[in-house]
């Protein structure tokens, strides 16, 4: 019998069409036709007509229960929104596969089931969820489903399901990179092994008395319990520990895939328990939306990349929060301190402003090109972080972690008169170096070339200040766009900043160094102390400048090669550029050319702090899971305390709040250094 239904169709019409006679059929057209119209009309109303028509209630009870008879559902416990893959990257990929080409599954399944009647799983699921408890009780009663967790077949379904995931948590847990997390468990009995044996013991029930049930007061659930209890704690130290010992990614996968299995378990367990008549039908309903959410978030890509991601991410800004106290000034001294240290910066960028001019003049490749100017930028910003100058656009992305470090401590969260009082005292650090930074590159670079040109009798400046001075006009050239790709740059040489000192901790770099037998026999061990304690201070911040000055220097000759207009604008290259562009023009220019040069370098300086500075911020607010939802009421304090104190934006004014802001950035520090 074919059956053509159409859209406008409503339950009773399919009803009616499917269910008038016996229908023996396993297809699940009928069961995904309904709930189609299930979720157009009222599930009260469904459930009238099923007790006002006996004959088509009994066929479709005879209909249901006949496609879903003996059909293992083990997978849609053990794999659906279970990370399958030990990898990112691996399990990023199967899940986008599955959403473009979706497997094909075994037919004689719930899962493949599941998949087939269900259009969207997510909103029909939320139609179940969002539908009255009393007629979705009804309903399962109506349809003789009520019980189903007592159904033998269920049962070993479950059973099943929860050795499965019990042998894959004790094969990840007792991995070595796993235990290695939690040192303070190696004193005490693994508490998966515990769980495994409590585990046969109820196996061993079931096979004894198929009939058998658990019950909350049961001596073999409570200690189920309690061993998944301690299973879960062991992953949150492990977790707690990354701090102090690092993590990698795969070890990180491997936690949340650990973490992910001991709460289906718990689901599961739960499942078991039946204490009152009313449990039966409580947990097949239980059941029943398990199933379907599992479902739901099969393939969740947003799950996975935020799940995976949060850990590293707090990670890498862990290790940016303690470099960062060092740039937020509090004091005259260490305000002055700033601008001297941004004034070396400043020096040095404008000698690398020279250096560039003269090597663009070198008729070679673009990969020649891009490999003199990257190792330009590199090794002028690695010398900058060495001589412990300072580069102002380096510091949003040290300070943004600071910031949401501060905000996520538990006794600061709601003084934001305080936070406010910090930001302050941030934007003036970002104030007085990006001053030292612009106000010495543009004599030095003035001064140098001028020198050469004394040397060579020639106006090295002069082919080039045209395009120099173009550059410096955001209504002609691209500025705006360049600056902010200088912001991305620096925010990512960031990430690589806290990523290496992370690797450095998991896999105890420092300590290898020290205790090399090669460098201790022959350099001693006081050298190989030195190159240990010289790699943990320095090192993360040597490689991170060194690929910003990559970035900085490739993004030129790179755009030019794939026909892109793709630059960098950072503030203090702009004010020695400017500085270059009117020395080879003899300081002959239009007032509008000289004004708009001028306003442009503090613009770049703008878009180079806040997209920097945005991002890290991001980062660091997720990684710390700082509600967002606070941003209103923070910002409205800075607004206000912004309108009540301006100067304090730019000029360290004393404030009672000096003591308070003192003792938040010190205990970061603290805390970081105990690490």
């Amino acid at each position: 019998m074919v059956i053509r239904l159409t859209k406008k169709d409503s339950f009773s019409t399919i009803l009616k069409n499917y269910f008038s006679e016996r229908n023996e059929t396993l297809s699940l057209e009928p069961l995904s036709e309904i709930v189609v119209s299930l979720k157009k009309d009222d599930l009260g109303v469904f459930t009238a007509y099923l007790k006002d028509n006996e004959k088509i209630r009994e066929n479709l009870i005879y209909y249901i229960h006949n496609i879903f008879k003996e059909k293992p559902f083990n997978l849609s416990l053990t794999e659906a929104d279970i990370l399958s893959e030990n990898a990112f990257y691996p399990e990023f990929k199967k899940r986008i596969l599955n959403k473009i080409l979706p497997p094909i599954e075994n037919e004689n399944t719930i899962w493949y089931l599941v998949d087939n009647v269900l259009v969207t799983p997510k909103k029909d699921l939320e139609f179940f969820h969002n539908s009255p408890e009393d007629k979705m009780d009804e309903l399962f009663r109506l349809l003789k489903i009520d019980k189903f967790i007592n159904n033998q077949h269920v049962k070993n379904e479950m059973l099943f399901s929860l050795n499965i995931l019990a042998w894959r948590v004790i094969g990840n847990a007792l991995d070595v990179e796993v235990v290695k997390m939690a040192p303070e468990y190696r004193n005490f009995d693994n508490p998966f092994l515990a769980l495994q044996n409590e585990l046969d013991i109820l196996n061993a029930d079931f096979k004894e008395n198929p009939d058998f049930k658990l019950s909350s007061t049961d001596e073999v659930y409570k200690q189920i319990k309690v061993y998944l209890d301690q299973c879960l704690e062991f992953v949150n130290i492990a977790f707690k520990n990354s701090s102090k010992y690092g993590i990698s990614s795969k070890t990180n996968q491997s936690l949340l895939k650990i973490r992910q299995q001991l709460q289906r378990m718990s689901d599961i367990v739960k499942l078991f328990v039946i204490d009152e008549e009313k449990d039966y039908l409580i947990n097949s309903k239980q059941l029943f939306f398990n199933v379907l959410k599992y479902k739901s978030h099969k393939n969740n890509l947003q799950d996975l990349i935020s799940d995976s991601t949060r850990l590293m991410s707090h990670l890498i800004t862990n290790h940016t929060a303690e470099m960062g106290t060092h740039y937020i000034t509090s004091t005259v001294g260490s305000y002055m301190k700033m601008f001297w240290k941004a004034s070396g910066g400043g020096v040095i960028v404008g000698a690398l402003c020279v250096l560039k001019m003269l090597y663009s003049y070198i008729d070679t490749s673009d990969f020649a090109h891009a490999f003199l100017f990257s190792m330009n930028y590199a090794m002028g910003f690695v010398m900058i972080y060495l001589m412990r100058f300072t580069l102002a656009t380096k510091q949003p992305a040290m300070t943004a972690a600071t910031m949401a470090k501060v905000l996520s401590e538990g006794s600061n969260r709601s003084a934001y008169m305080e936070f406010a009082h910090v930001v302050s005292q941030l934007f003036r650090s970002q104030f007085i170096a990006f001053v030292g930074n612009v106000l010495l590159s543009f004599p030095v670079s003035l001064i140098i070339i001028y020198s050469l040109e004394i040397l060579f009798k020639q106006n090295f400046a002069f082919e080039k200040s045209t395009k120099l001075l173009y550059d410096l006009d955001p209504f002609q050239s691209k500025a705006i766009l360049h600056a902010s790709i200088a912001g991305v740059f620096l925010f990512i040489s960031g990430v690589i900043s806290g990523n290496i000192s992370n690797n450095s901790v998991f896999f105890q770099i420092p300590k290898r160094i020290a205790k090399n037998p090669f460098i201790n026999y022959f350099f001693g061990q006081k050298i190989a102390k030195r190159l240990s304690v010289y790699y943990s201070k320095n090192w993360a911040g040597i490689i991170s400048n060194f690929w910003f000055g990559v970035f900085l220097g490739a993004t030129a000759p790179i755009g030019l090669f794939l026909g892109l207009d793709l630059d960098i604008r950072h503030i203090t290259f702009a004010a020695g550029n400017f500085a270059l562009g009117l020395y080879g023009k003899d300081f002959v220019v239009t007032s509008y050319t000289f004004w708009i040069s001028f306003v442009t370098v503090f613009i770049i300086g703008f878009f180079n702090f806040i997209v920097s500075f945005g991002l890290s911020m991001l980062l660091a607010f997720r990684s710390r899971k700082v509600e967002l939802n606070e941003a209103r009421e923070i910002f409205g304090e800075i607004f206000r305390y912004f309108v009540r104190n301006p100067f304090r934006f730019f000029f360290p004014l004393r404030s009672r709040l000096d003591e308070k802001s003192k003792q938040m950035i010190q205990d970061i520090s603290t805390r970081s250094e105990d690490h």
